[in-house]
Formats: C-alpha cells, sequence, structure tokens
C-alpha cells in the first residue's frame, strides 16, 4: 500500500464540516491544515477515531475554523492496492451416484 496526498481550498466557515467527511471517510492517515504557507494544525487520524476519542480534534478544528478566511486541508490518504488477479476455479459438482 502506498501514500498519496490530497488538497482542498476551504473557506473557514467549511472548514469543520470537510474534515469531519474526511475522518468520517476512513482512509486518511494525517490531515494538515494550512493558511497559505504556514502550517496552521496537523493531526494524525487513526483507524479507530470515534465519537469521544474526535471529540477534542474537532473542537480544535472548530476553533481554528472561526479565526481563519481562507485556507488549505491536506490529507494524507492510504492508496489501497492493485486488486490482485484471481483464477476462478471451476465448482466441482458431485457425480450422481450410479448404482
Amino acid at each position: 500500500m502506498g501514500r498519496s496526498w490530497q488538497t482542498f481550498k476551504v473557506e473557514g466557515d467549511e472548514l469543520l464540516k470537510r474534515v469531519k467527511e474526511i475522518v468520517r471517510e476512513g482512509n486518511a492517515r494525517r490531515v494538515v491544515v494550512k493558511q497559505g504557507s504556514r502550517t496552521v494544525m496537523e493531526f494524525p487520524v487513526t483507524v479507530g477515531v470515534v465519537g469521544a476519542l474526535a471529540a477534542p480534534v474537532l473542537a480544535a478544528v472548530g476553533a481554528v475554523a472561526t479565526l481563519l478566511s481562507e485556507c488549505t486541508i491536506e490529507v494524507e490518504r492510504e492508496s489501497e492496492a492493485p486488486p490482485k488477479t484471481a483464477r476462478r476455479r471451476a465448482a466441482r459438482r458431485p457425480r450422481p451416484k450410479t448404482r
């Protein structure tokens, strides 16, 4: 599995909504919030982040969103491995019983 980066430009009021979507998707490894070239916030997203575990991070993102007018979200994603080609085996049917 490799890793890839995805970038989104958002307004401050869209920031929290977009970060929640990214966390829900589940294939993100790290989220970086930037204003211009300056990193404002960076946090890892673990596979099991749900509910109460995500709440402090999302609260911080909400607080940062009130201060920013325009920002960039960079998301490091786990890219899926290409599917393996599997050979199909012919289904074996039982032979009819003969007497």
